[in-house]
């Protein structure tokens, strides 16, 4: 098994709509959005979300598309945000998730931020384990919609850099 990470741009918008639209059928309860907001969503949409995201992925195992993520910096432009993360079923506890994880990690720290924060909801233990195993640590709850199940941030600091180092 060989797995890749793709970073995607507006015009992959149609990888992103396969594999967005796979997580949001497979898992609803997980994201914010809905599918029935996306699934019929013109091709402008699905451009304008890849281009207002700092960083989208696609993980490719043997050459099909097996996860998603994306990461973004805070108003601030200390903390970075990992969102939109999913993994196929079938390629769940082979590394995917970890490496998708992975390099949002790093992408935030050769950005300059701080930290790394993430929202999950509570009863998604399987994610809170992969992020714990990321080194994650749980904060405060998240505030969510009435009506919508809790949420928790979770973040992991990143190591200062020395002035100077790029």
């Amino acid at each position: 098994m060989t797995t890749t990470l793709r970073q995607l741009t507006p015009d992959d918008w149609q990888l992103w709509r396969e594999v967005r639209l796979a997580a949001l059928a497979e898992a609803p309860d997980a994201f914010g959005s809905r599918l029935v907001d996306w699934q019929d969503a013109p091709e402008s949409r699905w451009r304008d979300r890849l281009g207002a995201v700092a960083l989208n992925l696609v993980a490719v195992v043997d050459g099909r598309p097996a996860g998603q993520v994306s990461g973004g910096m805070t108003a601030s432009d200390k903390p970075a945000e990992l969102i939109s993360m999913w993994v196929a079923p079938e390629h769940r506890g082979e590394g995917v998730g970890d490496a998708l994880v992975r390099a949002v990690v790093e992408w935030a720290a050769e950005k300059g931020a701080t930290e790394v924060a993430l929202t999950v909801r509570v009863g998604n233990a399987s994610a809170i384990d992969l992020y714990r195993r990321c080194g994650f640590v749980d904060a405060e709850l998240a505030d969510v919609d009435a009506g919508e199940p809790p949420e928790r941030w979770m973040r992991r600091p990143l190591p200062e850099r020395p002035v100077g180092e790029p």
